[in-house]
């Protein structure tokens, strides 16, 4: 039965019957869609409270398998740590968990779905969420999993068509990093705004010193460190034909022409940004939570802080993090079961503290960095934090998107042009 569902709803899906596709889902800000998600949850409380109460009845026993993508060793030690905790604290499940390369994820996702061949239990990038959901390869959680107190952008990343497909594994946000020696040499104040930051990025740049730079891969993790030039616009991710798209994609345009940031961002990953920044040969950097642990391990010498992202008409952040998945069919009741244990303060602080993520959970994480002004910083930042959709075409359109910065920088295109390029594809999937 779960072969024949799945096989039709990935049909389905092919033959682009995809549900859950709305053109005025993109105008809505995290915050409101969270705020109306709550509402959805609230509404939807009461039948999915039933439905919890009879399901849980039956024993959630059998063997239930995650699938992640973490490279991280750290990462993997710490899910480890907890699936041992939780196999060995109870007898009616057992949690194994299997890596598939961050590359593969999304085509054996896919093909999973056709081959009846899924895990039970799933930890994904947030923005890909709506697209399986939209597939119905996830269980609908609705009711079944408290999240009133989650930050609105996680929640809104599993949500779909007012239903809840997850639940937020933990969160993480963009702030600028600075080199406190490098911008004391240069005579400069922190950057607030576009204008200082420019101002500040020239002063900085010196032999081989760049003064600025922030991952600009042409795919999902650049568009993740772009679109907050957008946001601060008051633009939306699907406004790039508009005046503040044109001039997100100008102010890039600004920073490497100056040569204040350097073309060779296009082929760093974050991680690449991060090892440029601790070697000396960045001043300032756009980047994420998940590197602080690193950072002060292999550079404990090195003076550095964060501080917002220099705006232009509002302050912006970029949400990043994982969601849990539960996939439709399988062990539902073993996932959810884990998933409550997962979930828990005392197991979510752990796993939090150890990969340098910020929890989901408002309530946990304003318990989980007191007294450090740096990830103190993040969590302050977290309101400003805009999910990536979420929509089921999103890969698509940030391919649009990466294409479009990708192109300004290296000169193949104006931002104007960029920009009328981008917004025809992204046209051509939300008015469909």
């Amino acid at each position: 039965m779960k072969k024949l569902m799945t096989a039709l709803l990935f049909a389905a899906l092919l033959g682009g019957a995809v549900t859950g596709c709305s053109s005025g889902s993109g105008a809505v800000s995290a915050t409101e869609s969270g705020t109306q998600t709550a509402k959805n949850s609230e509404n939807a409380a009461e039948t999915g409270s039933e439905k919890a109460s009879e399901t849980e009845k039956s024993k959630p026993a059998g063997d239930v398998t995650i699938w992640y993508y973490w490279e991280t060793e750290g990462h993997q030690k710490a899910l480890n740590h907890i699936i041992e905790e939780f196999n060995g604290s109870q007898s009616d499940v057992k949690v194994q968990a299997k890596y598939v390369p961050f590359a593969d994820f999304k085509k054996q996702l896919s093909i999973g779905a056709s081959a009846d061949e899924l895990p039970d239990l799933v930890i994904l990038d947030n923005p890909d969420h709506a697209s399986y959901a939209a597939m119905g390869i996830f269980a609908d959680l609705t009711g079944r999993f408290d999240v009133s107190t989650y930050y609105p952008g996680p929640v809104n990343s599993c949500t779909l068509d007012g239903k809840l497909y997850g639940v937020p594994f933990g969160s993480n946000c963009l702030l600028l990093f600075y080199n406190e020696d490098m911008l004391k040499a240069a005579g400069c104040e922190v950057p607030t705004t576009w204008d200082e930051l420019l101002t500040t990025a020239k002063a900085c740049t010196t032999g081989q010193v760049s003064g600025f730079a922030h991952c600009s891969l042409q795919n999902e993790e650049g568009t993740f460190n772009f679109l907050p030039w957008v946001w601060s616009t008051g633009a939306t991710a699907y406004e790039m034909n508009s005046e503040g798209g044109i001039k997100a994609l100008t102010m890039v345009k600004k920073l490497v022409d100056s040569g204040a940031m350097t073309k060779e961002a296009i082929n760093w990953t974050q991680g690449d940004t991060m090892n440029q920044f601790i070697s000396g040969n960045l001043a300032m950097m756009i980047n994420g939570t998940w590197q602080v642990p690193t950072m002060r391990e292999e550079a404990p010498d090195l003076k550095w802080n964060v501080a917002p992202i220099p705006m232009d008409k509002k302050q912006a952040s970029g949400l990043g993090g994982e969601n849990y998945a539960v996939i439709k069919g399988g062990n539902e009741e073993g996932a959810v079961q884990f998933l409550k244990y997962a979930t828990s303060e005392e197991t979510c602080l752990y796993m939090m503290n150890a990969m340098g993520y910020i929890s989901s959970d408002s309530v946990i994480a304003k318990k989980q960095f007191k007294g450090d002004p740096v990830y103190d910083a993040f969590v302050e930042e977290m309101q400003y934090a805009n999910a990536r959709g979420p929509l089921p075409e999103w890969p698509d359109i940030s391919d649009a998107i990466s294409l479009a910065f990708n192109e300004v920088m290296t000169d193949s295109s104006t931002p104007e042009e960029a920009a009328a390029k981008a917004q025809a594809v992204i046209d051509g999937i939300i008015k469909k």
